[in-house]
């Protein structure tokens, strides 16, 4: 029973596809009136259409590549070919893995999707380091590293991700105390606008580097990369509750405190009648015995049984109040030991709802540790009063990002995850964006931001003011890419705004 409790409570980092609504409970539909139209409605458009993980984002695209071979000459025509095709063409052109971002950040209309999925990887223990192609996902990474003993730095909290598409959203994840997922990467190699290859590092093509991370792969295609890994290792979880404001000073603390922390994170009651007033820290250490590690284990029984109870909260206040019983009473009393490797194994579609009538939506936001207080208060009177149903929070330490443009962690930061169920209607993405709207002014408020991967309900004023770089990003954006070949959504709605 070792992985039960991260298991159980794996979803505040997934994007997985779900919905609800809040304490009001209103129809979809009404015998009295038609029903909220569907946002994928788009059957009679031509060409192809694409969508992301918010299933909120159609895009007609004129078509979709993938290319599954390894970074050699063959792969290099091909992809320099699509490049010099979108010029010629004047169409965007985009490359991605998987389209986990929900605000259209992988998708070009009316262009090129490429898609990669590769399996790339070679260690090299002596370095610690390794070389994955970009689209190689976490899941082939940990199987590589694993049975060599070693473990990715940071990666997201889910292993179907792509890598360079970690690099590109610059994730962070809950091994601590760690920076961003973009800290880890050594070197990178791209295919710029001009269709040249260029080796990009902290010492070389450093602009480029610096942007693309956390760039949304607005300044080339992303074709290698050389990570740093650490070894792998046997830990034992410590669960400590407290109150839901203190979860993020305490995070902070235990980490200053306990070097040996490996993995980190916390989790607040999203039961509507004690919204974020109950909290619990979970710490993970290495145990004595760090002999026969296992090999890495991924989905099982238990990741099933999980679905069911989490699935459960659904516009039900009991089944809120029972998950958090199980994790906070049963879940320390069943859980034990578990590798690195097999705590960071778990792929998105475990807690699937297979509803499609409703998505997940993630939001994201970041805080000073000392004004976590001011946050929770801000989530308990601008959450409740919109319709959207809150059925995850997972709190994690952020260190500080020393090199992204778009750094969302210049100084250490509490992340708060949050995993929405939102009904696929016109209604409830109005209100996802007032509520969503509200939240960010509030954070703004406090000294901290808000991620950008996910839906576009900001205006751009608030994204400037968590983002102060922003203006910079566009104006380096313009200056290498003038035909703006690499264009998504995100850059349309923002970016080409500054």
């Amino acid at each position: 029973m070792g992985n039960f409790g991260r298991r159980l409570f794996l979803a505040g980092g997934s994007a997985a596809a779900g919905i609800g609504i809040g304490r009001w409970v209103l129809p979809a539909s009404s015998s009295k009136g038609p029903a909220y139209p569907k946002f994928d409605s788009f059957a009679a458009a031509k060409g192809k259409i694409l969508n992301d993980a918010s299933q909120l984002e159609p895009t007609q695209i004129e078509k979709q590549v993938l290319i599954n071979s390894d970074v050699d000459t063959v792969f290099i025509h091909r992809v320099r070919a699509l490049l010099i095709e979108a010029r010629e063409k004047k169409i965007p052109l985009m490359a991605s893995t998987a389209r986990h971002t929900m605000g259209g950040h992988s998708l070009p209309e009316n262009g090129t999707a490429l898609s990669l999925s590769q399996g790339s990887v070679k260690a090299d223990p002596a370095s610690k380091t390794y070389r994955v192609a970009a689209g190689t996902r976490w899941q082939t990474v940990i199987k590589e590293l694993d049975r060599i003993g070693f473990s990715p730095v940071v990666m997201q909290s889910n292993n179907d991700f792509g890598v360079a598409s970690t690099f590109s959203v610059n994730a962070h994840g809950w091994p601590a105390p760690c920076s961003p997922a973009g800290s880890t990467v050594r070197s990178l190699k791209m295919m710029i606008p001009d269709g040249t290859i260029q080796t990009c590092s902290r010492t070389q093509n450093v602009e480029f580097f610096r942007h693309a991370m956390g760039g949304y792969g607005l300044f080339g295609i992303i074709l290698e990369l050389e990570l740093d890994m650490v070894a792998n290792s046997r830990l034992e979880p410590k669960y400590e509750p407290m109150p839901g404001k203190d979860v993020g000073q305490a995070l902070a603390e235990a980490l200053k405190s306990g070097p040996t922390i490996q993995m980190a994170y916390g989790r607040l009651d999203v039961s509507l009648d004690r919204f974020f007033q109950q909290g619990m820290l979970i710490t993970y250490r290495p145990t004595a015995d760090q002999n026969n590690l296992p090999p890495a284990a991924g989905s099982s029984l238990i990741s099933h049984v999980s679905r069911q109870i989490f699935r459960n909260q659904l516009e039900s206040d009991f089944g809120k109040r029972v998950r958090w019983w199980t994790e906070t009473s049963l879940g320390p009393e069943l859980v034990g030991e578990s590798t690195r490797n097999s705590l960071l194994n778990e792929p998105v579609i475990t807690l699937d709802d297979n509803d499609p009538s409703r998505t997940d939506i993630l939001q994201e936001y970041f805080v000073p540790p000392d004004r976590f207080p001011e946050f929770v208060t801000a989530c308990q009177e601008v959450i409740p009063a919109s319709y959207q149903q809150l059925l995850n929070v997972t709190v994690r330490y952020v260190d500080t990002d020393k090199d992204s443009v778009l750094a969302y962690a210049p100084e250490p930061r509490i992340a708060s995850v949050m995993l929405f169920s939102q009904e696929m209607t016109e209604r409830g993405e109005a209100d996802m964006a007032w509520m969503t709207r509200r939240l960010i002014e509030r954070v703004l408020a406090i000294g901290g931001s808000y991620y950008l991967p996910y839906r576009p309900h900001a205006s751009v004023d608030q994204l400037k003011r968590a983002y102060p770089k922003a203006v910079e990003f566009a104006a380096f954006k313009r200056q290498i890419d003038k035909d703006m070949i690499f264009r998504n959504h995100f850059w349309d709605r923002y970016f080409a705004k500054l």
